[in-house]
């Protein structure tokens, strides 16, 4: 794509953001995704939702929950393609068997369904729409830990204490994180106290899928995010009530990529009436 648009190789590549691209896609994928899923989601990522808006800083949109949503869209089997974590049950596929299903397809449907399993969000959903509650089908799954999904918990705790380090060093603005997060807590604690049978608490709207990870390496993106301080708090509340909206009434298990997207629509009109007045100027 550098070639095509006659660009320098150099310092495009040498700053690392096809990298950062690829990386945010690669965890955002299902770990047993058929290797024809990675490719075609990285390259639409780059060439679709960056170059051809003129490339990096240019991109209204962030390129990775592009190519995501794009994959999630076209391909939901593959994407619904979850492996069990350790002491849910079933078989736990070695690195040969994990290579064997990214590389040799998913023929071997006995393989796959020993290894494979739906996300809490995705269960809770699905058992939701079937009349139970949500403290009856948290208590008769085992993809459910202490306050989200069994191993997501862990690996959102991971998320988190990075996501704290990046803002700590000023890499991520903290108020989008601090106001996805907390949006998203208000608004499923407000439900919940209404309604605890139909709607999850918030620790496990938190804990579970990718509202950490979203909240400090996605929605964070410096290009297609809000800039001004307070801006900065409306876009992030933004995307946690629009995740919360579509996860509990849309027909997703999980809002976080599409709820970003959406308020990257909104984030230069947020900018435009939330930028801060010059010092000695008047109001208008």
């Amino acid at each position: 794509m550098l070639l095509l648009r006659r660009r320098p190789l150099a310092p495009f590549l040498g700053d690392a953001s096809a990298l950062v691209t690829a990386a945010l896609l690669a965890v955002a994928l299902p770990p047993l995704g058929p290797w024809w899923l990675i490719v075609l989601g990285t390259a639409f990522a780059i060439v679709i939702a960056k170059h051809l808006y003129g490339g990096l800083g240019y991109n209204p949109f962030n390129p990775a929950m592009i190519g995501y949503v794009v994959l999630l869209i076209s391909f939901p089997l593959e994407m619904s393609t979850w492996a069990a974590p350790r002491g849910v049950g079933g078989h736990v596929a070695g690195f040969g068997e994990a290579l064997a299903l990214i590389f040799g397809g998913h023929g071997d449907h006995v393989l796959l369904d020993a290894v494979s399993s739906a996300t809490p969000l995705d269960t809770l959903r699905t058992q939701l729409g079937l009349g139970q509650t949500v403290a009856a089908v948290r208590a008769g799954s085992p993809v459910f830990g202490w306050i989200g999904g069994s191993g997501w918990e862990w690996a959102n705790l991971a998320f988190l204490g990075g996501g704290l380090w990046m803002c700590q060093r000023r890499v991520a603005a903290w108020q989008i994180p601090a106001g996805m997060l907390g949006a998203l807590a208000l608004i499923s604690t407000v439900f919940w106290i209404a309604e605890p049978a139909r709607f999850a608490p918030p620790w496990f709207h938190v804990m579970s899928g990718a509202a950490v990870f979203g909240a400090f390496f996605i929605a964070t993106d410096p290009v297609s995010a809000s800039t001004t301080p307070r801006g900065r708090l409306i876009y992030g509340a933004g995307i946690g009530l629009l995740t919360w909206l579509i996860r509990s009434l849309g027909g997703f298990p999980d809002g976080v990529a599409f709820a970003v997207l959406l308020m990257n629509l909104a984030a230069p009109t947020i900018d435009q009436y939330t930028l801060p007045r010059a010092f000695g100027a008047g109001r208008a």
